[in-house]
């Protein structure tokens, strides 16, 4: 695949890709190395800066290869990804109140409004480096999902989806040793059906028009994504391990191989989260918001009609 495999859309400003992948790559390489060495206290906070090379680096190949890309589009407007990506991890932290499958590793005690801050700031990194790589996995054209049927999307669909969810958490509340993965599909039953219905970009709104590309592309872009975290988590300080019951066996880094399939759903919910936070901040003035060109078919720049 050349870097030729989707039309061009705008007149890329010389070197700006370029410029992005270098920094990028230098960011990586650093703070890769400063987070490996614990060369402490730089090391300790590592994460952020690690990753915010990821995501220049990935943005750039995307714009290289399809001449647009988050940045391209939306500037200094795509730092709207990193805020609205705080509540949604922290959504996650909640739901692992119930389900203990992972526990955090500290140097030191950094205080409960310290560690609360230097969390949301990582935090802050998931969402908008799943849909850059999700961008760059949907440069490839692996449209051949378009073909399955449409998902059913009436207001009684909508509302038995979202209904689905919310059993899922009460599920892993009652039996957390055998729900537990239920964690990583519920979010995406109660979020997607709410922004479907309001007329956001929705994962729903594709389904329904038979576009399951945006279910391989978000998986498959976030799994490359949780090969990064759990390679650059293997020897970091802070860092995370896993508690997971029944598959705690054959480990890649500290995950449990079974444990990745949890990354597959989680990029649906991710998406489900940005969609219905676009709709939400965009009429609420947010100008320009950025657009995630994630499946086969482009992005809603205007809201469908409302099913509720």
């Amino acid at each position: 695949m050349t870097g030729a495999a989707l039309p061009r859309t705008h007149e890329r400003p010389a070197l700006s890709h370029r410029v992005r992948a270098i920094a990028g790559l230098l960011l990586v390489g650093v703070c890769w190395t400063v987070s490996w060495t614990h060369a402490r206290p730089y090391s300790d906070y590592t994460f952020f800066p690690l990753w915010l090379g990821y995501i220049l680096t990935v943005d750039s190949i995307v714009e290289w290869r399809t001449g647009t890309s988050p940045i391209a589009r939306s500037g200094w407007r795509v730092a709207w990804l990193f805020v609205l990506s705080v509540p949604l991890w922290w959504v996650f932290e909640l739901l692992n109140r119930l389900v203990g499958n992972w526990v955090y590793h500290l140097p030191r005690d950094y205080g409960r409004m310290t560690r609360f801050l230097l969390s949301s700031v990582a935090f802050s990194t998931v969402m908008p480096a799943v849909l850059t790589t999700a961008e760059l996995v949907r440069s490839f054209r692996l449209d051949w999902l378009r073909a399955l049927p449409g998902m059913p999307m009436s207001r009684g669909w909508l509302a038995g989806y979202h209904l689905a969810g919310w059993l899922m958490v009460l599920a892993t509340a009652l039996w957390p040793g055998y729900a537990f993965p239920l964690v990583w599909l519920a979010l995406v039953f109660i979020i997607d059906p709410i922004g479907t219905a309001l007329g956001a970009d929705s994962v729903g709104r594709h389904l329904a028009r038979r576009d399951w590309s945006i279910v391989l592309n978000l998986g498959l872009g976030t799994l490359l994504c949780g090969f990064f975290w759990e390679m650059w988590n293997i020897r970091a300080m802070p860092k995370w391990t896993y508690d997971i019951p029944h598959v705690g066996w054959l480990h890649i880094f500290e995950m449990p191989i079974l444990g990745y399939g949890g990354y597959l759903p989680f990029g649906l919910e991710v998406y489900a989260f940005y969609a219905l936070g676009r709709w939400v901040l965009t009429r609420a003035g947010v100008d320009r918001f950025p657009l995630a060109q994630v499946a086969a078919t482009p992005g809603f720049d205007q809201p469908e009609t409302r099913l509720l």
